[in-house]
């Protein structure tokens, strides 16, 4: 899947939403415990239910690699299972990586080829050849932390606009084209610097929800151009009932933030 394909699936699906499987064992509903793969289970019955509301997915890759091989397992099904049953779903691994070529080589590896994500999170710090290995594949997408909806990115990222540098001199980069960004929705109100210097570029914005973002603000300050954003959300969908009808709970949450959605 490109990027214009992405997009036009947002607009006939008439939803920014990305789900986030953030999937945590300890808090998925008891009922499904007694099943071989009880988070595989989890996130297929999800994604089962919501794939017409929602137009990508984005796999939190911490909560799998905690549980060790049987997390490592557990992730390589649903990426599999998505890409094999739900086509139309945008997936992005969400990794935070980025090393020295020869690392991020392997890293690429790992992510576009051994398991078949469409994109991957990385943390750009240390400049455009811990980077250059994830844009040398064709329909295949980096995603760059620009802003992050956390408390601690006053620390380095609005330190003399840091965050506007990252995504212009990313911009001179070869196969740019393969680049989008995070912004955190929480800070939303520098959306508009970024989208003056990334008219076409594609975000990922995190931190509405249970983090508290403006989804109205964030989609005002994204989209006055084109529809290139896809906004996650988590815990506020995956977790919203823990009993036996927890797709329904699930199912209210997208469709609460998809009626305050105008295409």
């Amino acid at each position: 899947m490109n990027l214009n394909q992405l997009e036009e699936n947002i607009i006939s699906k008439k939803t920014f939403l990305c789900l986030g499987l953030d999937t945590d064992i300890e808090k998925i509903p008891k009922h499904l415990l007694s099943q071989d793969d009880p988070v595989f289970q989890f996130n297929k019955l999800l994604v089962d239910r919501l794939s017409k509301k929602i137009a990508a997915v984005k796999i939190n890759t911490a909560f799998y690699e905690a549980r060790g091989v049987d997390g490592w397992n557990s992730l390589e099904k649903t990426i599999k299972y998505i890409r094999e049953n739900h086509p139309d779903l945008f997936t992005i691994a969400d990794a935070k990586r980025a090393d020295i070529g020869n690392t991020s080589k392997m890293y690429a590896k790992a992510f576009f080829e051994k398991m078949p994500f469409h994109s991957i999170t990385l943390s750009p710090y240390m400049g455009h050849d811990s980077v250059t290995e994830f844009l040398n594949y064709e329909n295949k997408y980096a995603i760059l932390l620009a802003l992050t909806s956390n408390d601690g990115a006053v620390d380095f990222q609005l330190q003399n606009d840091l965050y506007l540098s990252v995504v212009s001199e990313s911009q001179k980069w070869q196969n740019a084209d393969r680049i989008m960004y995070v912004v955190g929705a929480t800070k939303s109100d520098f959306l508009l610097k970024i989208r003056n210097i990334s008219e076409k570029s594609f975000l990922l914005i995190p931190g509405v929800g249970s983090q508290g973002g403006d989804f109205e603000n964030v989609i005002l300050n994204s989209t006055q151009k084109n529809k290139r954003i896809l906004v996650n959300i988590s815990r506020a969908i995956i977790y919203a009932g823990n009993d036996e009808n927890f797709l329904d709970s699930s199912e209210k949450v997208v469709d609460h933030y998809n009626s305050r959605t105008s295409f």
